[in-house]
């Protein structure tokens, strides 16, 4: 409704993840590096963790424009599965034809496209996110997945993206030797008041505005209490904001424009 008032290609604020929108603060900068560093150095296991909506899954997406045409990648979003079901998506992922195979032949069929992966020069990666869903049956059957190797490198390197969860899940005693396994961590911290502010302009710039609409301080502080710092809430905030400002033709989004924007929320989120 409101972008070509403000001239903009398209929304800036949607809540679905965007890699091109990706805002790099120093925070999620660093987790891209950690998460690039593990597979690159392949150390098998990588573990990012973040609240709800704190941009993991963008991360994500952005990690895999990084790898290029080298990687065979699986990213699979559900792991609410049984252990059965969970090594068949996998493979399915990597592009197996599985349909019909028990779980051995699964395997198998797993194991032998890891090796050819490898004779390309080619490596490969797993990602799992949402991994705070899975039981702890399952992430022993992804643990295993990890002994898929040759004598001198890991097979596989696995992501595991989850909600801050997982970091308990995985201090169980029953998960230890995952644990132990895992040797690149990184928690993503919500985005500060100032990375707000940059936030909601990078994120307006990149959708073509110029100069206009643009956030007040006060309006962007309020927008920071509110969300407290999570991008997506934030950005479900910031859309309202640019609804309430183009329905009074107004070019700057004020204090008392989020207040109303709140309000029109507060039915509908959560914090």
């Amino acid at each position: 409704m409101y972008l070509n008032y403000y001239g903009l290609r398209e929304p800036p604020f949607n809540i679905n993840p965007n890699p091109r929108l990706l805002f790099y603060s120093a925070k999620h900068r660093e987790a891209l590096n950690h998460l690039l560093y593990g597979i690159r150095e392949r150390k098998g296991f990588v573990q990012l963790t973040g609240e709800v909506g704190a941009g993991k899954t963008t991360i994500c997406r952005a990690l895999l424009e990084h790898l290029g045409p080298n990687y065979a990648t699986a990213l699979i979003l559900n792991p609410v599965l049984n252990s059965d079901q969970l090594m068949k998506a996998i493979a399915m992922e990597f592009g197996l034809q599985v349909k019909g195979l028990d779980r051995l032949e699964t395997v198998a069929a797993l194991n032998q496209f890891l090796l050819d992966q490898v004779m390309l020069g080619h490596d490969a990666v797993l990602i799992i996110d949402e991994a705070q869903d899975l039981t702890p049956e399952l992430l022993e059957q992804v643990r295993l997945l990890s002994n898929l190797e040759t004598d001198d490198r890991k097979l596989l390197q696995i992501i595991l993206l989850g909600q801050p969860e997982l970091r308990d899940r995985l201090n169980k005693h029953e998960l230890r030797q995952l644990r132990q396994r895992i040797t690149v961590r990184y928690h993503l911290a919500p985005l500060t008041p100032r990375e707000v502010g940059q936030y909601i302009q990078h994120r307006l710039a990149a959708c073509g505005a110029n100069g206009s609409p643009y956030f007040s301080a006060p309006a962007v502080w309020r927008i920071h209490r509110y969300s407290a710092g999570i991008p997506r809430l934030v950005n479900a905030l910031a859309d309202k904001c640019l609804l309430a400002a183009f329905v009074q033709k107004r070019d700057r989004v004020s204090f008392n424009m989020v207040g109303t924007a709140i309000r029109e929320l507060e039915g509908r989120i959560r914090v």
